[in-house]
């Protein structure tokens, strides 16, 4: 198995805010992969006294062990007891009912001899290579179909939309908003390869429009993780000062790319 990682902050002066992680179990049957992209908040009180970083890193942290220890979960009752277990740890010092509280977009994959799992939460994504090369880009596209007006000028989602029915959601300390990400199931002969991305990286394609996912996951295998990010930061570069393919959102995010060959 080819395992390959780059998470690189979006600007060196601040944490990185996303996570991730491949886990491989002791026994060497089956693995699993994480990544997380930590929602910076506007400036102000947000109801916590952690960062952000510290939730994505506790929470990735608790998702990798549970995907791993506990194969017998559905990935969905992997993310509820993951949520469960941070909010826990800061519920006597923090307002976890602000709507800003620390809170991350998810994608989590498990793999085992006869079948791969997944879960998608939110504008993070996972890409799927089957073995006669044809990629499969699996998303939450939610927060993609909602109208500009219901954003707000750093391009955050409003509090009217954030994990609400008719808006978009991502894991922030309720246990139940598992029950909405995008999940399933395909047989391991079907899966050749996982790509996993944070919207840091997806810029490649969903901003600048450079390719398409079979596109990029053919840059990502055959050039790595690094050579992806290091394309995205030129392109952010190029349109810092015209700011035409990036708009109202930040010029670098942080980026973060995953590469499973099973």
């Amino acid at each position: 198995m080819r395992t390959e990682l780059v998470s690189e902050p979006g600007d060196p002066d601040r944490p990185n805010e996303d996570f991730a992680s491949v886990g491989l179990p002791a026994s060497g049957q089956g693995g699993s992969l994480v990544v997380l992209d930590g929602v910076t908040p506007p400036r102000g009180d947000y109801g916590c006294v952690h960062p952000v970083a510290w939730f994505c890193a506790r929470l990735g942290g608790a998702l990798t062990e549970l995907s791993v220890s506990q194969g017998d979960l559905p990935l969905s009752e992997v993310l509820s007891r993951a949520i469960r277990r941070v909010a826990d740890a800061h519920a006597d010092t923090c307002d976890l009912s602000h709507p800003r509280t620390p809170q991350a977009t998810v994608v989590l994959a498990r793999w085992s001899a006869s079948e791969v799992e997944y879960l998608v939460l939110s504008d993070s994504a996972l890409l799927v290579e089957s073995p006669t090369g044809e990629v499969t880009a699996l998303l939450d596209d939610r927060l993609s179909r909602l109208p500009r007006a219901a954003l707000t000028t750093d391009a955050v989602a409003d509090s009217t939309v954030r994990n609400k029915e008719s808006g978009f959601f991502t894991a922030a300390a309720d246990p139940a908003v598992a029950a909405r990400a995008v999940t399933g199931t395909l047989p391991r002969a079907s899966v050749r390869a996982l790509t996993a991305l944070t919207d840091g990286a997806t810029r490649w394609v969903e901003k600048f429009q450079e390719g398409d996912w079979a596109d990029l996951f053919a840059l990502v295998r055959k050039e790595g993780p690094p050579s992806l990010v290091e394309r995205v930061r030129a392109l952010e570069r190029a349109d810092a000062k015209e700011r035409l393919r990036l708009r109202r959102s930040k010029t670098h995010d942080d980026a973060t790319v995953v590469f499973v060959e099973m």
